[in-house]
């Protein structure tokens, strides 16, 4: 059913070639990836390397691949999953220089590509990246399904989202990313997901999650690392440039789903206006942003900005174009104005707004904006944010 509901959904994601020869898709696993292609490039010549014989017989003879698109000539050759079979690109690279033929390398992990220092193309190949569904796929966005069942399609479109919410992390996240990162202490790695997520959005601590977990601070390092290779998460940096009051300068960690996040953390079903649920709101919309910069090939860098004396702001984008605050409450107090306000005072934003749950927009002092979400993300997809 999910399978279904998912070919009738219009991805955003761009596929464009431009002058190149080559595409490298990359996105967490089930984000729709295979479905993407098929539509968008059905009669492509496609080897599913999640397929045990064709990854084998492919992993004992990588010239099979030449030999076989020498003998076709097809347009365009779709490698999926390539992480699974590195040694093809030596081949893809040889036949985009020989041949007029195409390639998409699809792919769930980088990282297994750049541990084993594989053939890149030698920069001839252009990167995109497929996030979860975003809220302009889907007509009918409901933000509470979203936040709890998450946005992998599968999870998300489905009746019974927490049946497939805990095959993943169990079948995925803890099995998968173990084997292609090497991870040796398997008990401790599990204690660092679901630590990473009850940390979700908040400042990096390599101590006190290694001591969470038993393992050194170097340990959680690479554990959070591994996590960013493999596409489960993303640090979100610190503004860094003072003028006056002195700040924070760790990273932030956000895993990619809110709906894997409250898994992660055993909670049930997160009803509004509590603390889990605009931790959620906020993993959400900062993916949002995330997908949206990303699928319109912009170069507008995201950071944080805080303070030692606790002002925060959630999200600045680029050089302070924009600044944002997410509240999930639908009722705005002073309280959650004052980070904006500061940062106001202290650097001038060429925009600054409150997404929030109020009914409707509202002009603020201080030249805060207060959008409420469903605007804050129409106006996002159309471009008039940015």
């Amino acid at each position: 059913m999910a399978s279904r509901l998912l070919s009738a959904v219009r991805r955003r994601c761009p596929l464009d070639f431009d002058e190149a020869r080559a595409l490298v898709v990359f996105g967490p696993r089930k984000t729709g990836k295979t479905t993407l292609l098929a539509q968008r490039f059905p009669h492509a010549l496609r080897y599913d390397l999640l397929m045990s014989d064709v990854r084998a017989e492919l992993r004992l003879n990588p010239a099979l691949l030449r030999q076989e698109v020498l003998a076709r000539a097809p347009k365009l050759v779709i490698l999926d999953e390539i992480q699974k079979v590195p040694e093809l690109l030596d081949e893809a690279h040889w036949l985009i220089e020989n041949t007029k033929t195409r390639f998409i390398l699809c792919g769930s992990s980088p990282r297994k590509l750049k541990r084993g220092a594989a053939n890149l193309l030698g920069g001839r190949a252009l990167r995109t990246d497929l996030f979860p569904l975003v809220s302009a796929e889907l007509g009918d966005f409901d933000l509470g399904k979203a936040l709890n069942a998450g946005l992998i399609p599968q999870h998300y479109l489905s009746k019974n989202p927490d049946r497939f919410l805990k095959a993943y992390v169990e079948q995925y996240l803890q099995e998968e990313i173990i084997e292609e990162s090497r991870i040796r202490k398997l008990q401790s790695f599990h204690r660092f997901l679901e630590t990473a997520a009850l940390m979700n959005g908040e400042l990096l601590n390599y101590a006190k999650v290694g001591a969470d977990c038993g393992v050194s601070p170097k340990t959680v390092r690479e554990y959070y690392q591994i996590l960013e290779d493999t596409l489960i998460g993303f640090s979100l940096n610190p503004w860094t440039r003072v003028k006056t009051r002195k700040l924070i300068e760790t990273a932030k960690f956000y895993l990619f789903d809110p709906g894997v996040v409250r898994h992660l953390k055993g909670l049930p079903h997160v009803p509004a206006k509590t603390r889990e649920f605009g931790n959620l709101f906020e993993t959400f919309l900062i993916h949002e942003i995330r997908a949206y910069l990303a699928y319109t090939h912009s170069n507008l860098k995201l950071s944080y900005w805080r303070t030692t004396s606790d002002f925060e702001v959630d999200l600045i984008v680029g050089n302070m174009q924009l600044a944002i605050e997410f509240k999930s409450t639908d009722r705005v107090s002073s309280d959650d104005l004052k980070g904006l306000r500061a940062l106001g005072q202290e650097h001038s934003p060429g925009r600054m707004l409150l997404v929030c749950q109020t009914p409707q927009p509202r002009q603020l002092q201080d030249g805060i904006r207060c959008l409420p979400c469903k605007d804050f993300l129409r106006q996002l997809w159309a471009g008039s944010l940015t």
